[in-house]
């Protein structure tokens, strides 16, 4: 005898992502799973006396979002630090940073997000002196938005102990000036420095912060996440450890595939953890490795130089990669390596495939390249070739990297996001948001990815548009696809019988709408193991 739904949702549009039955009106819920969809007429038949019945207007209904890349545990970490992602200028960050200084009052710290000197009109990469003149008082360190590099001022140097006399860390670079001085300028891992002597968190205000960034989840459509490491692995068993805590009391609201830092490799193999063990809420994830950094702190390794620096810099040999890579592949423990520059994609690209040619994988879940930023036509070509693999590229950067790519790299920005020719490979492709790096909001990245645009809607007619996606393939790119890519297809990414019951009610038809207007389009249900977790409009309800 079948169940009666606990909620059905009905007079709707609902793209399942089910290639077997791509459209329903209805779909009914009972627990946390979806009983059926189809028709109205089907569907509503099974309602039962106490069955809530929710009528769509037509709206659209999709799976619920999945972001593969998700930097969740350092987004609760900063949550109350300053945005300046909105900051259009160099003015508006100066303001930014003084208002906090007033807030905060004298000594405290200020800690600042999301700079994007390569789109502020004044295109002008800030400073110790400058963070000085603005907040005398305070020690201040603020990240570029892609967090390779972060920018002190002088008490921030002093409480790390940066002078003069400091050497590069490994694999960081302490930037000087003519006369050796620190600029305060930090790149890569040489912003642990700062790191290391920032005021933790007490778990308390961690786990709260959590939540919070949970529910602003929930707003943007997202019901699964997997979080990833930052290099250093400095972060990799506190994350494990708070996401536990969640899940243990009962406060674990979202989906979440929790990544361990490549540094944790033979712990991991020790204690005969497998990637993909856990339940439907908590699952470990993938072990993290580093090839290179970024193109706007110019670290991204490439082939040729950029414009205006040399050929970026390699960050974990790819060597010792590949050793860590061997040993967690015949242990079942999947990876991903995150590669930016067009060199690094190359030797990654080259490394799995002599990985693949040594025989059987014992990983049931593929292994990942992460971002694939810059890559030239003769390795997709290789690419299209891994059995094993799957990408995750990040549109939303996109919309924040257009200036930047242009002023690096020039022409060559060609085989940057090349997200329609890594899709042809046939190898998976899994969009996500890089978040904080960039805005977490999906339908950002679907809009990126269709328009290939700022979010002011420029260039007017999109930046090498050959690359840009249809609306049904970024849909893809969020749901199914990283459902299965990540071992979790036959449980939640599409509208199906027997699944979660994940899904979202968008107030705009996605698929038909001008693409400008999808960054607009906002989320007017999230729907969540079966409940309803956020809703910005009453839907009608029977």
């Amino acid at each position: 005898m079948r169940s009666i739904p606990d909620i059905i949702l009905y007079n709707g549009n609902i793209q399942t992502q089910n290639d077997a039955h791509p459209l329903a009106q209805a779909v009914a819920i009972s627990g946390n799973r979806i009983l059926s969809f189809g028709s109205d007429k089907n569907v509503l038949q099974l309602s039962g006396k106490n069955t809530h019945l929710l009528d769509l207007n037509k709206r659209l209904v999709l799976p619920g979002f999945i972001d593969t890349h998700f930097h969740f545990y350092e987004w609760a970490l900063n949550y109350d630090s300053i945005d300046l992602s909105s900051a259009g200028s160099f003015g508006e960050m100066e303001e930014a940073v003084a208002d906090k200084a007033l807030t905060l009052g004298k000594g405290c710290w200020i800690v600042g997000q999301g700079f994007n000197e390569s789109d502020w009109p004044e295109n002008k990469m800030p400073d110790r002196y400058d963070l000085d003149r603005i907040a005398p008082d305070n020690p201040v360190c603020i990240w570029r938005c892609d967090l390779h590099l972060s920018v002190a001022n002088s008490l921030g140097l002093k409480l790390a102990n940066i002078n003069s006399a400091s050497s590069d860390p490994k694999d960081g670079v302490i930037e000087k000036d003519a006369k050796g001085r620190p600029t305060g300028v930090l790149k890569e891992l040489a912003a642990n420095l700062i790191r290391n002597v920032l005021p933790e968190l007490s778990r308390a205000t961690l786990l709260e912060n959590m939540q919070k960034a949970i529910s602003d989840a929930h707003k943007l459509g997202l019901t699964s996440i997997h979080d990833i490491r930052l290099m250093g692995g400095l972060d990799g068993a506190d994350a494990l450890k708070a996401w536990q805590s969640l899940a243990r009391e009962k406060r674990l609201n979202i989906r979440c595939h929790a990544g361990l830092p490549g540094e944790m490799t033979d712990q991991a193999i020790d204690l005969g953890i497998t990637t993909g063990f856990g339940d439907d809420l908590l699952r470990i994830g993938c072990l993290k490795f580093f090839s290179d950094g970024g193109m706007g702190a110019r670290t991204g390794w490439m082939t040729q130089k950029y414009l205006d620096a040399g050929y970026g810099m390699p960050l974990t040999p790819v060597a010792q990669i590949e050793k860590a890579v061997l040993k967690a592949d015949q242990a079942g423990l999947s990876v991903m390596v995150h590669a930016i520059g067009d060199r690094a994609n190359k030797e990654i690209i080259a490394m799995f495939t002599k990985i693949e040619c040594l025989g059987k994988t014992r990983c049931t879940i593929p292994h990942r390249i992460e971002h694939v930023q810059m890559i030239l036509p003769e390795d997709l070509e290789k690419l299209s070739k891994l059995k094993n693999v799957a990408v995750s590229c990040q549109p939303n950067n996109l919309s924040l990297d257009i200036s930047m790519i242009d002023e690096c790299v020039g022409p060559r920005g060609k085989y940057a996001y090349n997200l329609k020719s890594i899709l042809k490979t046939g190898v998976p492709l899994m969009l996500s948001s890089d978040a904080p790096v960039a805005d977490p909001n999906p339908l950002a990245g679907i809009y990126s990815a269709v328009t290939r645009k700022r979010m002011n809607h420029t260039p007017k007619k999109g930046w090498y548009m050959e690359e840009g996606l249809s609306v049904d393939q970024a849909v893809k790119g969020y749901t199914i696809t990283p459902a299965v890519a990540s071992g979790c297809g036959d449980r939640v990414g599409s509208i199906s019988t027997d699944k979660l019951a994940d899904m979202i009610v968008l107030d705009q038809d996605i698929f038909k709408i001008d693409p400008d207007a999808i960054a607009e389009t906002q989320v007017d249900m999230t729907i969540f193991n079966g409940k309803i977790v956020y809703e910005r409009n009453t839907v009608h309800e029977k």
